[in-house]
């Protein structure tokens, strides 16, 4: 049983850094850009379930909210500061994000509020489930059943849309792709919105499990989510999700073997983990197909 309880907080912590990593990898495939200011839309997210919440609309409502707030302000992000500065380089790509996320986090801590705002969650989220003498809580269930969702109907979209498509080859060959035709504009923005989007699930996932919303939210999930794209190859949307796992499985596992004294050094000790994995797989678990842009 206490295998079990394991495998459930992998694959609900997991989970959300597979959803962010996958976003990061998504955009860096297509467009070479690792944005840092993922985090903010999770934050955007967050601000938007409080503000759905105070308006009394029903729970279904409140996520699509704030998974279309989060697509719409990662396209808004595109359309604004990055699209005018796409032949730049990457280095100026990279400083672009970072400055977009502290005007984000100003423009949250000045304009909404420095402080944590707590998020009323629904009384059944509290609730637990009974499986064969095994009890789950419903916020971990909740976690893996929306992961599992959004990873298959996005597996589905990329190989079932000509879009979707589009995407996939845009990620090996974003050149050959512009002159076959298809609009990049399009192929990058459409980018953009699914990784807000995956941003937004991740942040409902997220506030699920802390209860909370402050302006430096998705400061560490991003982090870690970046971390993980590295571990499963950076700009590979398949290494991302099992990248997620890995760092998920690396931390929840470690907790076993942490004493008093070693606690505090759990993420020192992940990112050890993770060095020496990348000393035998420098290039990542499922490195990126290499093409002229990806």
């Amino acid at each position: 049983m206490e295998f079990v309880q394991y495998l459930v907080n992998i694959l609900s912590l997991g989970g959300i850094y597979a959803l962010l990593a996958l976003g990061l990898a998504i955009v860096f495939s297509i467009v070479g850009l690792i944005n840092f200011a993922h985090g903010e839309l999770m934050t955007i997210a967050g601000y938007l379930i409080v503000l759905s919440l105070s308006f009394g609309l029903p729970l279904p409502v409140v996520l699509l909210v704030a998974c279309l707030g989060a697509a719409l302000s990662a396209v808004l992000m595109d359309r604004i500061a990055f699209r005018p500065m796409r032949s730049a380089s990457v280095t100026t790509l990279m400083i672009t994000s970072f400055g977009v996320s502290t005007i984000c986090k100003v423009l949250f801590q000045n304009g909404v509020s420095a402080r944590g705002r707590a998020v009323a969650l629904p009384e059944w989220m509290s609730g637990t489930l009974t499986f064969g003498g095994f009890q789950i809580g419903m916020v971990p269930l909740t976690s893996i059943v929306l992961t599992a969702l959004a990873l298959i109907g996005l597996d589905i979209f990329l190989r079932k849309t000509t879009l979707g498509v589009a995407m996939r080859a845009a990620s090996e060959d974003f050149i050959m792709v512009s002159l076959l035709g298809l609009r990049a504009n399009t192929v990058i923005a459409t980018s953009f919105a699914i990784s807000g989007l995956l941003a937004g699930i991740a942040a409902v996932l997220w506030i699920s499990q802390r209860g909370s919303v402050d302006p430096l939210m998705g400061f560490t999930p991003v982090l870690k989510a970046f971390i993980a794209a590295i571990i499963g190859g950076l700009g590979s949307l398949r290494g991302a999700v099992l990248g997620g796992f890995v760092l998920g499985a690396l931390e929840v596992g470690s907790e076993p073997f942490l004493t008093t004294g070693t606690a505090p050094y759990r993420d020192a000790i992940v990112l050890l983990a993770v060095v020496l994995l990348l000393l035998v797989k420098p290039d990542g678990l499922l490195p990126a197909v290499r093409g002229v842009r990806s």
